[in-house]
C-alpha cells in the first residue's frame, strides 16, 4: 500500500446493501465490448486495475468510469480507453473503485487516491472519468492539490459537478436528453451520501476553488441536462485565471464519445483529448 500520509481525507462510512434491481443493472453494464480483447490487470495501491496502451507511454491517464457512483466497470469502457490511449500516445489506468450504497462517500475517493499516489514518481499522470467518473477526478484533483500532489491536467467528460442539480438546464434540456435527468442525479446523490450535505467540494466540485485545479479539459453534450453546471464550472476556472478548455459537441448527448463511437463529433473528441494530453507532456530541452 502507498504512504497515505500527505492526503486529508474524510474517513470511510459504513454503507448499505444494493437493491435486487441495482445489482441487476450492474450485471447488464460490467461485461466488455463483444468481441473485445481482455485487458493486462494490475493491482495500484490496492486497487484492482486495468491496463491498456503501452508501458513505454509518453503520459498515463488515470481514467474513473462513469455510471452514477452506483454501477459501471473498467471492463465496459475497454473500446473507448484503448481507441484514447491510441490516439494520445498514453497508457490508461481504469481503477474498479468502490460503489455506492455499500460503499458510499469517501471510498470511491480513497480508492482513486490510492491509484494516483502509486502512479506519482513514474512520469506525468493526467486525471480523467465521465459523468460520475469525472466528478470523481474533479475530486481527486482538490483533494491531490490539498496533498501537494497536483495532477499534469484533467479531463472531465459530461462531469458530473453538482449533486444538487440546480442547473437550469435541467429543465431546459430535459426533453432532448434521452439519457440522463435531475432525477437521475438526485437518486446516485443519495446513495452516494447517505445522509452527508451535497455541498461539500468534494462531491460537488462546482463548488470548489478553482486554484485547486489543474489545467483543464472539459467536453460536454450540447444536448445535454448538464451542460449549465458544465458552462458555469469552466467560467469560474476561467475567471480565476486557470487554463481551462470547454468542448461542446453540438446535438451530442450524454459521453458521446463511449456511446456513439462512429459518429464525427467522437472523433473530433477524441482528437482534442489526444491533443491535451500530448502538450501535457515536458518537452525536452
Amino acid at each position: 500500500m502507498s504512504d497515505m500520509t500527505a492526503w486529508r481525507l474524510p474517513p470511510l462510512r459504513q454503507g448499505r446493501p444494493a437493491s435486487a434491481d441495482l445489482e441487476q443493472r450492474r450485471t447488464r453494464a460490467a461485461s466488455a465490448p463483444p468481441g473485445e480483447a481482455p485487458a493486462a490487470e494490475q493491482t495500484l495501491g490496492g486497487v484492482r486495475c486495468l491496463l491498456v496502451g503501452q508501458e513505454s507511454a509518453a503520459t498515463t491517464i488515470l481514467y474513473f468510469h462513469g455510471g452514477g457512483y452506483r454501477m459501471g466497470s473498467p471492463l465496459a469502457w475497454l473500446a473507448y480507453a484503448r481507441r484514447v490511449a491510441t490516439a494520445a500516445d498514453a497508457r490508461l489506468i481504469l481503477p474498479f473503485y468502490r460503489l455506492a450504497p455499500e460503499h458510499p462517500f469517501p471510498a470511491a475517493l480513497h480508492d482513486a487516491a490510492s491509484v494516483y499516489q502509486a502512479l506519482t514518481g513514474g512520469g506525468p499522470v493526467v486525471v480523467a472519468g465521465d459523468s460520475a467518473g469525472g466528478g470523481l477526478a474533479a475530486a481527486l484533483c482538490i483533494a491531490a492539490h490539498e496533498a501537494g500532489m497536483t495532477p499534469g491536467g484533467v479531463i472531465l467528460v459530461s462531469p458530473m459537478l453538482d449533486l444538487e442539480a440546480r442547473d437550469a438546464t435541467y429543465e431546459t434540456q430535459a426533453a432532448r436528453d434521452t439519457l440522463f435527468s435531475r432525477a437521475a442525479v438526485l437518486d446516485c446523490a443519495e446513495l452516494y451520501l447517505q445522509g452527508l450535505s451535497p455541498a461539500d467540494p468534494l462531491v460537488s466540485p462546482l463548488l470548489a476553488e478553482p486554484s485547486s485545479f489543474p489545467a483543464t479539459l472539459l467536453l460536454v453534450g450540447g444536448v445535454e441536462v448538464l451542460l449549465g453546471e458544465a458552462i458555469a464550472f469552466v467560467r469560474r476556472l476561467a475567471m480565476a485565471d486557470r487554463s481551462v478548455t470547454l468542448h461542446v459537441a453540438a446535438g451530442m448527448g450524454h459521453v458521446w464519445p463511449m456511446m456513439t463511437p462512429k459518429a464525427a463529433e467522437t472523433d473530433e473528441a477524441v482528437a482534442a483529448i489526444a491533443a491535451f494530453v500530448r502538450a501535457r507532456v515536458p518537452r525536452t530541452p
